[in-house]
């Protein structure tokens, strides 16, 4: 067998990872042990960031009843963006929704993309769970002083956590729709939000119920390979 053939056949441990991890959407109740979150946090800070100014700040948050009343607040907020938003319901409200829709989405094109609007009408119905009963969800705090793209960097910081999450078994959800937090002054004084800082996302961390992680197919997408003068495509 050439180097090639077994480069092909035989996964590192790392890209063993990387494609058996699964987004986790059902917890059971176990707590994740203190040491294990500080091992994941410490992978994100190892993550590489432009000019290395780790633009981030790391909240955890393993309080029951305050995952329990950000959950509220982000259905109550959601339920006014499908109000304003949502052009299905007909008549002359959903006249009006898609007349605020169309202008909307000129300044929030990837907010107001089908996926994550699809996935506002089920919080707003209480169909679908902001942190999905995960019992320690991590905030990164993205510095709105970072070089370069800080936000970019915060996306790197998060894939760092996600895979050493599952390395150590563990189970995780990127939860995005946090960001509705950063509206208001509420919960930027209960959790000490204070410029340069911004909520931007969040980990859902947990012990997931059942096996969900595993390969699975994906789509592949077209490469375009540019040598010795010539190009290739690639898939």
């Amino acid at each position: 067998m050439d180097e090639k053939e077994k480069v092909y056949n035989n996964w590192t441990p790392t890209e063993t990872v990387i494609l058996e991890r699964r987004s986790v959407r059902k917890y059971s109740e176990k707590q994740v042990p203190e040491y294990l979150v500080r091992r994941i946090i410490e992978a994100g800070r190892f993550a590489p960031s432009a000019g290395n100014s780790q633009p981030w700040k790391f909240l955890v948050i393993r309080d029951h009843d305050m995952l329990q009343e950000m959950e509220k607040d982000v259905v109550t907020r959601c339920k006014i963006f499908n109000a304003m938003l949502n052009w299905r319901k007909g008549g002359i409200t959903g006249k009006l929704a898609w007349l605020n829709a169309q202008f909307m989405i000129r300044f929030l094109p990837n907010e107001l993309h089908p996926i994550p609007f699809s996935a506002i009408d089920l919080m707003a119905n209480k169909q679908f769970m902001l942190f999905h009963g995960a019992p320690t969800v991590i905030y990164i705090l993205m510095d709105k002083r970072g070089v370069g793209k800080p936000l970019v960097d915060v996306g790197i910081c998060g894939q760092n956590m996600v895979l050493a999450a599952h390395s150590l078994g563990l189970g995780t959800c990127w939860v995005g729709f946090v960001e509705l937090l950063k509206y208001g002054t509420k919960w930027k004084k209960k959790l000490g939000v204070e410029y340069p800082y911004q909520i931007v996302e969040s980990i859902a961390l947990g012990y997931p119920v059942g096996k969900p992680d595993g390969m699975i197919e994906r789509e592949t997408h077209q490469i375009d390979w540019f040598e010795n003068g010539e190009k290739r495509v690639l898939y």
